[in-house]
């Protein structure tokens, strides 16, 4: 009896405990996330904290292909962990190993907490089995973000299914050095187009239930000399301009829960230990609410590769301070319970770190979240839909690069035979960040002729030479071929690894940089010695990046460019040189003429380019360059159609801008040539006088349409006057009051239409956060009126000096001389009135300050 009564009493005790542990506040999913957070986080030991910070590789606690628990606990020690990765893994294994872990997590620890199942997704979820999109440099190509956003919301479909919740992209950073092996990753050399890429990719995985984590963050994308983890060189302003436009952006826009750190460094400073990045730019003034993570081993490397940490404890600490939450593949932050016993870590930051991994957590349904079903795997994973899209995607991203006397598309009605040659002619090339090198999982340009055409005419096949040795044994044959064909298609290019399976003969992908940029091996002499049989001759360049290629352009009637196309490609391409996909891709890279020529970016200083514009050539030296052009070999956003487009006109809503407008451009386009065709409207912008060096030009919209033959079409294209910003020599993000160009065209060097706006003084201002205004409220409402002389110059839109310029403050009036320079007593709070016969009349408000330059605009 007394047994009993004990054994009752246990149950009873332990319902009491399971219902009180139910009814926690942060299992209630009707409370906001910041209650449940503080609610979960106080019921928190300091090791499970830190285990919340911690990574496990699926490899340390599988056996035989299968979860082995008894390694999971002997390696978690009863904590739960914040993240788990089996990048390797097959999907389904995938899946079935996600699940375990996560019903462990929730069941089997103390608090219940769930784990961020995470892998790569870059194109595609990198395990086996599934959809193989076009890589990001294609996807930049399109200029098309709604197919951004359809491609990662199909990708997370799939990562769903496979049991992720947590993908480790999109790569969002700008590249501008094309000797760098990761230009692939990019998409592109511009930060407008990269943002907008970035937004859409973003919100694409966020409206499908898995976290994206947006990469690499600091400058990344132009490392020295073009090598993988080295240092990027660049001023402030272009720090924040150039390379940190895009995460501001997506932060702001899309507002993701994940950032990851960079390996390399900025200003002799680690990005996985910079406070300025992480804590000063990326939270207290962009306001990013989630969780920074380290990439793979970057918190060690403070230690052996950077060299500014003693160990790896002085290394967890530098990194934590900084900001930087969760480290993966690593042992660094192993040492923060020591650190915090020994009095040499506050705990405010572990604190710190595990509420953003929490909030991000809550936030993405995690605690709520339900454990996907095997069921549904196949009919998600490479669903007939997104192989669709992938083609699509595929289609859009080729860009016509030349097409001299019309010899494309091919007139399938005048050929008896086509010669398919080279090495890329029949391999897939999916590139970096995928599961297979196979050409059974995809399509090949040969493949998918013989498909298309193989019973109406003869293909005739040599591969001609490999990507990277010098054997020519092959091009006798390649040149018979040739000659025995109607026209040629030269297939040439580069080849990357797959991720963590394959990394033979990789000319391209992350840790493969180039110090030339010429096509590798003896490509080029293949297609010189196809071209000297006289037969027409078509290049494709299938590739992860642009090559210098001067001596096909200047003689190769027909090239085209197909940046790493998933899966779909062969067909894409095929379709597109037979004339049923007319090309609408545009260049995301400038082309360079040799690796010399670097950079080649389009939004170059104005300086940049060479002062005496008398280039050279071989037989006749010029100045600048001596024998060459600084030019680029083709330009950003050029790519050509098989129709052709009229840009009869453009308009703007209005003339006069005020900082907080939108700039509405109007342009009139008419299809007049014999194709249906999708075309890209870009509108540039060129601050036509600011007070620190200014591009030449930078896009700052565009938009993708159909036009129909025939047919005129008004395309509306939207540009915030908050786009028009820069830093100023304050290094404050402001837009200057003044003139600037519009530029409308088909690319940066094909512009059809400018047109000239104004904005007003009112554009001095902040474009302010939420703090920034808090702050700039609070000042002026309790500034006190002091008297000050003000003094400054007058200058018109063009920086002329101007005399006769009429300054009055109260009953105060004075007039510029003839350096246009003025003086005036006044309050600190008051207003100037700045008049002259042939401009608009200002109103600047003084604000404390004792010198105001002010810029004049024409009526």
């Amino acid at each position: 009896m007394k047994k009993l009564i004990f054994l009752s009493l246990m149950a009873i005790c332990f319902c009491v405990r399971l219902y009180a542990q139910t009814n926690f506040k942060y299992k209630n999913a009707s409370l906001p996330v910041e209650v449940r957070v503080q609610d979960l986080l106080s019921r928190m030991t300091l090791e499970e904290k830190i285990a919340q910070m911690r990574h496990i590789h699926a490899y340390s606690i599988m056996e035989n292909g299968k979860l082995n628990e008894e390694k999971l606990e002997k390696m978690i020690g009863g904590q739960n962990y914040g993240f788990i990765e089996g990048i390797t893994l097959p999907g389904k294994e995938c899946l079935t190993l996600m699940n375990e872990v996560q019903k462990y997590m929730r069941e089997k620890t103390r608090l219940g907490i769930p784990v961020f199942t995470l892998t790569e997704s870059l194109h595609g979820s990198v395990h086996d089995g599934s959809t193989i999109f076009p890589q990001a440099i294609a996807l930049g190509s399109t200029f098309n973000p709604i197919l951004a956003y359809e491609m990662t919301s199909a990708i997370a479909k799939e990562l769903t299914a496979q049991g992720i919740t947590q993908s480790l992209t999109p790569v969002i950073d700008v590249c501008r050095d094309l000797r760098w092996g990761r230009v692939e990753e990019c998409f592109g050399e511009d930060p407008y187009l990269v943002s907008r890429m970035g937004v859409s990719q973003v919100r694409g995985y966020l409206d499908n239930q898995v976290s994206p984590m947006i990469k690499h963050f600091g400058a990344h994308g132009a490392p020295q000399g073009g090598l993988n983890l080295a240092s990027v060189s660049c001023g402030q302003r272009e720090l924040l301009s150039i390379y940190l436009k895009t995460f501001e952006t997506v932060v702001k826009e899309a507002k993701p829960w994940a950032v990851m750190s960079s390996y390399n460094s900025w200003n002799n400073e680690p990005n996985s230990s910079s406070h300025y990045l992480m804590t000063e730019l990326l939270r207290d003034r962009w306001d990013f609410q989630g969780y920074v993570y380290s990439d793979w081993g970057a918190i060690g490397m403070l230690n052996y590769f950077h060299k500014t940490a003693q160990n790896s404890a002085e290394a967890a600490i530098q990194a934590l301070t900084a900001g930087l939450d969760a480290e993966a593949s690593d042992n660094s932050y192993a040492e923060l319970q020591q650190l915090v016993e020994n009095g040499m870590l506050d705990v405010k930051y572990i604190d710190q770190a595990v509420a953003r991994i929490l909030t991000a957590k809550f936030n993405m349904g995690l605690f709520e979240y339900p454990l996907p079903m095997e069921k549904n795997y196949d009919k998600v994973v490479h669903a007939p839909a997104h192989v669709s899209l992938a083609r699509k995607i595929a289609e859009e991203s080729i860009v016509l690069l030349q097409n001299e006397n019309n010899i494309l598309p091919l007139q399938m009605n005048k050929l008896k035979s086509i010669a398919v040659i080279g090495p890329n002619a029949d391999q897939v090339q999916f590139g970096d960040y995928t599961w297979s090198r196979d050409n059974k999982d995809g399509v090949t340009l040969l493949e998918a002729l013989k498909e298309r055409v193989g019973n109406q005419l003869t293909l005739n096949y040599a591969k001609g030479c490999d990507l990277v040795t010098d054997d020519r044994s092959g091009f006798k044959e390649a040149v018979d071929v040739a000659k025995k064909s109607d026209v040629c298609i030269v297939v040439v290019g580069s080849a990357s690894a797959s991720l963590a399976r394959d990394y033979s003969n990789a000319t391209c992908g992350e840790g493969f940089d180039l110090s030339d940029l010429t096509l590798t091996g003896v490509q080029e002499d293949l297609v010189e010695a196809i071209h000297a049989t006289g037969k027409p001759v078509i290049v494709v360049l299938l590739s992860g990046k642009p090559l210098a290629m001067s001596w096909i352009k200047e003689n190769i009637p027909g090239i085209v460019v197909q940046w790493y196309p998933g899966e779909q490609g062969g067909l894409a391409l095929a379709d597109m040189l037979l004339g049923k996909v007319n090309p609408s891709g545009k260049l995301n890279y400038s082309f360079p003429q040799s690796v010399g020529h670097l950079p080649c970016y389009y939004n170059y200083l104005p300086t940049d380019k060479g002062f005496y514009r008398s280039p050279g050539s071989k037989n006749k030296p010029g100045k600048d360059y001596v024998f060459s052009s600084p030019k680029a070999l083709w330009a950003f956003g050029h790519g050509l159609s098989y129709t052709d487009f009229e840009y009869l006109s453009a308009t703007t809503s209005k003339e006069d801008y005020a900082c907080e407008d939108v700039i509405e451009v109007t342009i009139a386009i008419r299809n007049t040539g014999d194709y249906d065709g999708l075309e890209v409207p870009q509108v540039y912008v060129r601050d036509m006088v600011s007070s620190v060096v200014m591009p030449v030009q930078e896009l700052k919209g565009f938009e993708k349409v159909l036009i129909k033959k025939g047919e005129t079409k008004q395309v509306i294209i939207k540009i915030p006057v908050s786009e028009l910003a820069l830093y100023n020599k304050e290094m404050k993000k402001v837009v200057e009051p003044g003139a600037f160009e519009l530029q409308i065209g088909r690319a940066s060097d094909d512009i059809r239409i400018k047109k000239v706006i104004t904005v007003e003084r009112a554009s001095e201002k902040y474009i302010p956060t939420l703090r920034d205004k808090e702050k700039k409220v609070s000042s002026t409402k309790n500034m006190t009126a002091t008297p000050v002389v003000v003094k400054g110059t007058i200058r018109d839109v063009q920086a002329n000096l101007l005399p006769q310029v009429t300054v009055k403050v109260g009953k105060e009036e004075v007039v510029t001389n003839s350096k246009g320079e003025y003086s005036i007593r006044a309050m600190s709070t008051d207003t100037l009135i700045v008049s002259g016969s042939k401009f608009k009349t200002e109103h600047i408000s003084i604000e404390g300050r004792q010198v105001i330059n002010i810029r004049m605009l024409n009526r």
